[in-house]
This record gives structure tokens, sequence and C-alpha cells, in this order.
């Protein structure tokens, strides 16, 4: 017998007085339910009840004892109250860790209505690029961009990764369009160094549905996307940016898209979490809340808004 039950049995009969009235209401056997006490008073090395042939009485080791098991037992039954509430209703603390540009531009301005929504959620958010141990850090839902090598997370892709060269309307006013691959080269560029690896983001285009690298003289590098875009949108030079970081910018007239999106069918957004059995309903409102909203301003798992673009350079 667990110490739980033990505990409830040893409240009970300070409640009843009696072996045989615990009995009734277990289902047990008067000795059994006294054998178990017995090992319990042994496993404490006290006394906890004085056992005359009419009633029990109490020591005073039992009634200090009496009331830390009760405490106990109240403890976890309010717990599993509030656990069992949670099923049903989307509360408590939620930790969601999510990239710095997307997660600034595409599930930070979704962040109030889901408060509206679920008043009853406390989110904690914050904010990496670098790879975050959902487990150790306690988080319960992470997105990042590309697939994480960890067989204990699930998956759930939110959307695509389109690539695409923008330049401002300034910028093609200054310095004209380019209309083939081969005039990149001749443009200033805006160019992307990952912070981690110091690699230089390689830049593609298409010509004839076939992809060549560009390989321009560089004006400017950095290590910040929302640098890049603020740099190209002040016509600095062209930048290869993901669909993310232009998609306000093309919409605001700050951006322009010159060249064929293009797609690396290995690389999307994802979003990740623990485990899809005994899921909180505090995790699964979010999951549904962030691809449903996603769904209505065209990102789903296989499209982007840039979709729409599609002439490639002749």
């Amino acid at each position: 017998m667990d110490k739980l039950n033990l505990l409830q049995l040893f409240v009970s009969l300070a409640e009843h007085g009696s072996f045989v009235a615990v009995a009734n209401q277990s289902g047990q056997s008067p000795s059994t339910i006294s054998k178990a006490i017995s090992r319990l008073e042994k496993n404490l090395g006290v006394r906890l009840l004085h056992r005359t042939t009419r009633q029990l009485q109490l020591t005073e080791a039992g009634r200090n004892y009496l009331q830390t098991a009760r405490e106990v037992i109240s403890l976890l039954n309010n717990c599993e109250g509030q656990l069992a509430q949670n099923v049903v209703a989307p509360a408590g603390t939620l930790k969601v860790n999510l990239p710095l540009s997307f997660g600034k531009l595409y599930v930070v301005p979704l962040i109030p209505g889901f408060c509206q929504k679920y008043q009853d959620i406390k989110l904690e958010l914050s904010f990496s690029d670098e790879y975050t141990n959902i487990v150790d850090s306690g988080i319960d839902i992470a997105v990042r961009s590309g697939k994480l090598d960890d067989s204990s997370l699930i998956a759930r892709r939110l959307c695509p990764i389109d690539m695409g060269i923008f330049a401002s309307p300034s910028y093609i006013e200054q310095f004209g369009r380019p209309d083939s691959p081969e005039q990149l080269t001749k443009h200033r560029w805006i160019l992307y160094r990952f912070r981690q690896s110091g690699r230089i983001l390689e830049i593609t285009s298409g010509k004839n549905s076939q992809m060549v690298e560009v390989q321009p003289d560089y004006q400017i590098v950095v290590d910040n996307g929302d640098v890049m875009a603020q740099l190209a949108c002040q016509g600095a030079g062209l930048a290869f940016m993901p669909h993310f970081l232009a998609r306000d910018l093309v919409k605001e007239g700050k951006l322009i898209l010159i060249s064929p999106p293009q797609r690396n069918p290995e690389q999307a957004v994802y979003l990740y979490y623990l485990s899809r059995d005994y899921m909180p309903v505090k995790v699964r409102v979010f999951i549904e809340y962030i691809v449903q909203q996603l769904e209505a301003q065209e990102e789903t798992a296989y499209t982007t808004w840039m979709d729409r673009y599609s002439e490639p350079f002749s």
C-alpha cells in the first residue's frame, strides 16, 4: 500500500474512530487496516493511536500527524482539481520562444487577439535565433526556421521560406531595375552574414527556369535581418531576403520584389512542442490560433504571399 493510501486510511480512521467503520467504508478487513496503520507507525518510528477494546485515541504525535496528513491530501486534491480544470478550460502560464524577425513580424501582431480570446492564459514570450532546449528551458512552444535534430519534439510546419531579391523604389529610380541575373552583379548589395558560422548567405536567381548563383560586389554586410531590410528600404542596395522580412514593407510600398521567388523544399518555419499525448489545452489553443491566423494571411504550410509572384527573368 502506497504512502498516500496510508495517509487516507489514517485520516479516515481518526475521523471514524473504528477499524470496523473504516473497513466497511473501504471494503477491506479490519485486520488489514490495522496492519497498515502499524506499518505506518513503524515507518515513522512513533505511535499514532492508542488502541483499546472500545475505542481508538490519537496520541500527541498522532494529532500532529493528522493535521499534516489532512493538509497533504487537501493540497493534492486541489492540484488534481486544477489539472482537471486545465484539461477543459485553457488557463495557466504558457512559455513561447520565438525567432527574432519572424516572431516580431508574424507572431507578435497576433498576440493581443489571442490574449483577448484566452484571458486566463498568461504568456511569457522570449526571442532568440539560437537553438533552445525546450525541456531544459521549461518552454512549452518554440518557433524555428528549419528542422531541429531532436526526435523528442513534435514539429508543426507553419510555412515555407520563400527568398527573393528586393529593392526600394528610390534605389530603382536611381540605379535602374535589373532584368537579368547578369545585371545583378553590377548593383550595390546588402549581404547577410550568419552570426554562428560567419558564412555569407549565397544569392541565387532564376533564368529560364534555371537557378544561377549571383556573386555581386557588395557594399554592406550585416548580421541582422531587420537591419538589412531597413537599409534596403533606405535605398542602400539590393537585398536577398526571406518573405517574412519583406511582406509588410512590400505592402507599404517601401520595397519591390525584383526577382522570382525561390523556395527550398527543405527550408520552412516550424512550430515545436513536446508531445501530442496529454497536450495541455493552453498549448493546443495557441497552436490552433497561430495556424488559423497565419492561414488567413496567405501563410500556410506550403504557401506564402510570394506565391502571387512567379515571373522569372527572361
